[in-house]
């Protein structure tokens, strides 16, 4: 063969290579246009209802009433968010939130882990009956017991200040923190503390040197849970707010009403874009700790 056909044939091989590397490329690229679809509608409808009241909150109330529900505002007006703080009282609301749900899920953790450890890593008598003991507290519906709630805390006197929900919140979330800690605990390799039961360690010594350290992505994950869950409750914040002054932000929101009931839209829009933001930032700037903490508690070891 000359030195000419080696070259043909060499340049019709390059080609052929090139070709089928371009027409992979476009396979690949047409598998993945459904994904994209998929993905795309599933963004507008999670961002586009937080758009549309972010859009809502710089309206004012003749624009809400006159002009279409989906129009943008006529006019960029941050004198909705002035009324939300003034007159709407967000800063006290998110002062008064941030007092409860912080303790709240601090002691959930802190009793959670403990209980974890104890139920999962610890081997004595009436484990097992204890376990399903505080997961039957999950099934206890919430509705049933704040009635009776409210009257012994009215009795001993506390209705006034912000204890009637650390209390109920600590002990409503904690068999769920109870139980997702204890499977976290699942997955950590048993011999990891029996072997630091033979160097001479204590099951206290044990839990704060090894356990509670391995938990640290866990404890994150489960802490967000339970942080999400108290700052969106409405429903224990309402039957316990004796005080506007005690007010959590979600009780805050109604009083976003006039005497005659009638809602003002732009203040109202103007302080969910608020809390909406807020929650944004904390879940951006913790996901990747969310994701490794789910991840540790679906393997085991």
């Amino acid at each position: 063969m000359t030195s000419t056909q080696q070259l043909v044939a060499s340049s019709m091989t390059d080609s052929r290579v090139v070709r089928s590397s371009a027409s992979r490329r476009v396979r690949r690229i047409l598998r993945r246009i459904p994904v994209w679809i998929v993905v795309t509608v599933l963004l507008i409808v999670v961002l586009y209802p937080q758009f549309w009241v972010l859009m809502g909150s710089f309206k004012s109330q003749t624009e809400f009433l006159s002009n279409s529900t989906w129009s943008l505002p006529q006019h960029w007006d941050l004198s909705n968010y002035v009324e939300a703080f003034t007159r709407g009282n967000v800063a006290v609301n998110y002062r008064n939130s941030i007092l409860v749900t912080i303790p709240s899920v601090a002691l959930m953790i802190a009793l959670g882990v403990a209980a974890g450890y104890a139920l999962e890593v610890m081997i004595w008598r009436g484990q097992k009956s204890t376990l399903l003991l505080i997961l039957g507290g999950i099934m206890v519906p919430g509705q049933m017991i704040l009635v009776p709630l409210f009257v012994i805390y009215f009795k001993i006197g506390i209705t006034g200040t912000l204890l009637p929900m650390i209390i109920t919140y600590t002990v409503m979330g904690l068999p769920l923190t109870t139980f997702l800690m204890a499977a976290y605990f699942r997955s950590v390799p048993r011999e990891m503390f029996e072997a630091a039961t033979v160097d001479g360690c204590g099951p206290l010594k044990s839990f704060f040197l090894i356990g509670f350290p391995l938990m640290r992505n866990a404890i994150l994950t489960v802490a967000l849970v339970e942080f999400f869950s108290v700052w969106n409750d409405l429903l224990i914040a309402l039957t316990f707010t004796t005080d506007p002054s005690l007010a959590t932000i979600q009780v805050g929101l109604l009083s976003l009403n006039d005497q005659y009931g009638s809602t003002q839209y732009g203040p109202l829009f103007a302080a969910v874009s608020i809390n909406i933001i807020v929650m944004m930032v904390v879940f951006v700037f913790l996901n990747k700790k969310i994701m490794a903490g789910l991840a540790a508690g679906s393997l085991k070891g």
